[in-house]
């Protein structure tokens, strides 16, 4: 596996332990749909979180949360949909992004709430 998959994966790891730590329960991971893949469905309450993991050994080209483009967007909007009606549930959805970079030896989680809306 390539180095940045590797990076990636780690990443995903550490974003599904940080949700759980503050009181998400994990529904998925790696969830496809059509193109799709939805890195971490979660919920807490009555909010259903489809959280996109961005992952970076740097900010040097940018912070991770720059990287979530406008097609990504319309396939986890498409995706999420897809889950909503194959599981029948009445909650309320939620697009979030879990941004990790390191720095120095350590990682820094940053969970952006509500990072995009779409119409």
């Amino acid at each position: 596996m390539a180095e940045h998959n590797d990076l990636g994966k780690f990443g995903e790891e550490l974003a599904v332990d940080f949700l759980e730590k503050n009181g998400y329960e994990i529904l998925e991971t790696n969830w496809v749909f059509d193109k799709a893949e939805i890195d971490i469905i979660a919920q807490k309450n009555n909010v259903l979180a489809v959280v996109e993991v961005k992952t970076r050994s740097s900010v040097d080209f940018g912070l991770p949360q720059e990287f979530v483009k406008p097609k990504k967007i319309q396939l986890l909007v498409k995706a999420i949909n897809e889950y909503v009606t194959q599981n029948d549930l009445d909650v309320e959805v939620r697009f979030d992004i879990v941004a990790i970079h390191k720095e120095n030896t350590e990682f820094v989680i940053e969970h952006i709430e509500e990072a995009f809306y779409y119409f």
